[in-house]
């Protein structure tokens, strides 16, 4: 046990603190029990290691452990809390939670058994709380994390503090919002870069590496974390590798399920299965025209590629603008909003506003006539009346 609080001491030690995501003010740390999920890459490790930095700097009552620890092999979790807690330890951070055997159990029993000790846990986008085993939705307080949002990469790579602007922000001051960044800086300098390569944390890390990180996070999600938790065969790992491909060079990707399940040869029920297992995992983003009681069965009415920085790393070549600009879009929305596929415009959001999205040149023809509706433009530093600039709509988080 030595060894394990030996390396929480020294992780929270070298954790830098000079850029912190806002996650950290607007999660409500309180809970006796709460969880972080989100994908791969994203950052979670070091919001706790910052949190702990921050808040319990040589505080031997709290302590940062991950499970992928191989000590956690010959040892059993339920004992180190034990151990942990009649040591004096009250704030216990656990880390990739999903990866040990019966965790939900585990947690369920240390919040009965331990009323003194608080624990934070991180782990994968596809973690289920509610449907678990042991049903931990009366007892966990769960957010989900996402890679950085351009206002975030503006912060970090420039050093600014840009604040944090709604959506209704967005669409009734857009012209002043616009006013006030480019007193800061010029937000399209910096765009193509956010969306080429500044999307994960880890960029700054190793810049030449990047694409091959980010190929690994896909890599990781569809080979350990699938098969791991949604019981996905291996020999279907390859096959779904060519779907994301299909994605990254569409146009974007409307998906006919009949020829593409026969294609790829995995029987239909099977291959819309899979679909949806994609959009948990933080591998695609799945939108339909009707969100509300969506089943694995459900067909999606479009397809694109969690982020950007995905639609370069599988096809370099190939990355289509339009395809971009919806990415981004969905991205940036999908996180904090209700959106979903509509006729009349491209996307409908919080069942309120129309979205229809091109670039510069982009006129209202598609959305006459609908109320509630804007045009989201690229390469415009300022927008007029209802057609807006789309990096706005990275400044949402």
């Amino acid at each position: 046990m030595e060894s394990v609080l030996e390396k929480s001491a020294d992780k929270i030690k070298s954790v830098q603190t000079a850029f912190v995501r806002g996650n950290i003010d607007t999660i409500d740390w309180e809970p006796r029990l709460l969880g972080i999920k989100g994908s791969r890459g994203v950052g979670k490790t070091t919001l706790l290691l910052q949190y702990l930095k921050k808040n319990f700097k040589n505080d031997d009552s709290a302590v940062y452990i991950t499970l992928d620890n191989l000590w956690f092999s010959r040892n059993r979790l339920e004992d180190f809390i034990d151990k942990f807690v009649k040591m004096g330890g009250k704030h216990l951070f656990i880390d990739e939670i999903h990866k040990y055997p019966e965790w939900a159990q585990i947690l369920k029993n240390s919040y009965d058994d331990y009323p003194e000790l608080k624990i934070v846990f991180t782990g994968s986008s596809m973690l289920e709380i509610l449907n678990s085993r042991a049903d931990l939705s009366r007892r966990a307080v769960v957010y989900t994390m996402q890679g950085l949002s351009f206002r975030e990469f503006l912060n970090l790579h420039l050093n600014l503090n840009i604040p944090v602007y709604s959506l209704d922000d967005i669409l009734n001051n857009h012209r002043q919002i616009s006013d006030e960044i480019l007193n800061l800086t010029k937000p399209l300098k910096y765009f193509e870069t956010y969306l080429k390569t500044g999307y994960y944390p880890f960029y700054k890390e190793l810049p030449t590496h990047y694409f091959y990180k980010i190929e690994e996070v896909i890599n990781m999600i569809l080979e350990i974390e699938l098969p791991l938790m949604r019981n996905l065969e291996i020999s279907y790992v390859s096959k779904l590798k060519q779907v994301l491909q299909i994605i990254a060079e569409s146009v974007p990707f409307i998906p006919n399920v009949s020829k593409l399940s026969e294609r790829i040869g995995i029987n239909r029920n099977t291959f819309l299965n899979y679909l949806y297992y994609l959009a948990e995992a933080k591998l695609t983003l799945n939108v339909y025209k009707n969100v509300s009681g969506i089943t694995k069965l459900q067909k999606p009415d479009k397809m694109y590629l969690e982020n950007t920085n995905m639609i370069y790393a599988l096809a370099p070549k190939m990355a289509n603008e339009g395809n971009l600009r919806e990415t981004f879009f969905v991205n940036q929305l999908a996180y904090k909003n209700k959106l979903e596929y509509t006729d009349k415009g491209d996307f409908r959001v919080n069942d309120i506003f129309t979205f229809e999205v091109g670039g510069k040149s982009k006129t209202d023809q598609q959305i006459k006539n609908v109320s509630n509706s804007f045009i989201v433009a690229d390469n415009l530093e300022f927008g007029f009346a209802n057609k807006i600039p789309l990096w706005q709509f990275g400044l949402m988080y």
